[in-house]
C-alpha cells in the first residue's frame, strides 16, 4: 500500500472530525475500482466489525464490501456473514451504512452475488418484525437497483420487481416501485 492510503487509514482514527471524513472519502474513492492493497487491511477491518466504536464498525463493513472485487483469495465466501451481521448492528444509522454497501459484494462473481441477492430477499420477506423494516426494505430495493445498473442482469431487476410485488402496504409498494421506474 503506497503512502498516501496509509495516511488516509491512519487519518480515519484523528481526533479532527473533518479529517476523518476526507481519509474516508478518498478510500472510498479508491475502493471503487480495483486495488492491489486490499489483504494489507482485510484483517483490521474484519477485527473492527465487531469494534466497541459503531463508527469504525460501520466503516470496515463498507471498505469491505468494496474490498470484494480486488481479493482473488476469495476470503469474502468466508468473511461474508460477518459483514452481515453489521446489517443487524444495535446502532441503526451503523447497520443502513452496511446495508446500503453491501451490494457492492455481489460485483465479486456469481457465488457472492446469490449470497448477497439471497440474504437480501430472506431479509426482506422475513424482516417485517425489524424496527425499522420499511427502510431497511427500501435499502435492499435500492441495493437490488444498484447492482443492476452495475450489471445489467435481468435475474436482479426481476427479483426485485417480484420484492416488490410482496409489500402488502401500497404506500411503501409505490416508493420502492419508484426506484425501479426507468429500469
Amino acid at each position: 500500500m503506497n503512502q498516501t492510503m496509509q495516511t488516509h487509514f491512519a487519518n480515519l482514527q484523528a481526533s479532527d472530525k473533518e479529517l476523518q471524513y476526507e481519509a474516508y472519502n478518498q478510500i472510498m474513492t479508491e475502493i471503487n475500482g480495483k486495488v492491489d492493497w486490499a489483504y494489507d487491511v482485510w484483517d483490521q477491518m474484519m477485527e473492527d466489525l465487531s469494534h466497541s466504536d459503531n463508527h469504525r464498525r460501520s466503516r470496515a463493513a463498507q471498505f469491505l464490501s468494496g474490498l470484494a472485487k480486488s481479493d482473488p483469495q476469495n476470503r469474502m465466501l468466508e468473511d461474508f456473514p460477518a459483514i452481515w451481521e453489521v446489517t443487524r448492528d444495535e446502532k441503526f444509522v451503523t447497520a443502513r451504512h452496511t446495508l446500503q454497501s453491501i451490494w457492492k459484494i455481489a460485483l465479486s462473481g456469481k457465488e457472492l452475488r446469490d449470497k448477497v441477492m439471497k440474504s437480501f430477499t430472506d431479509r426482506f420477506i422475513n424482516g417485517i418484525d425489524e424496527k425499522n423494516y420499511t427502510l431497511i426494505r427500501f435499502d435492499i430495493i435500492q441495493g437490488l437497483r444498484n447492482l443492476y445498473d452495475e450489471t445489467k442482469d435481468q435475474e436482479v431487476k426481476d427479483v426485485a420487481l417480484e420484492l416488490i410485488e410482496k409489500e402488502v402496504n401500497p404506500k411503501y409498494k409505490k416508493k420502492y416501485a419508484a426506484v425501479w421506474k426507468n429500469a
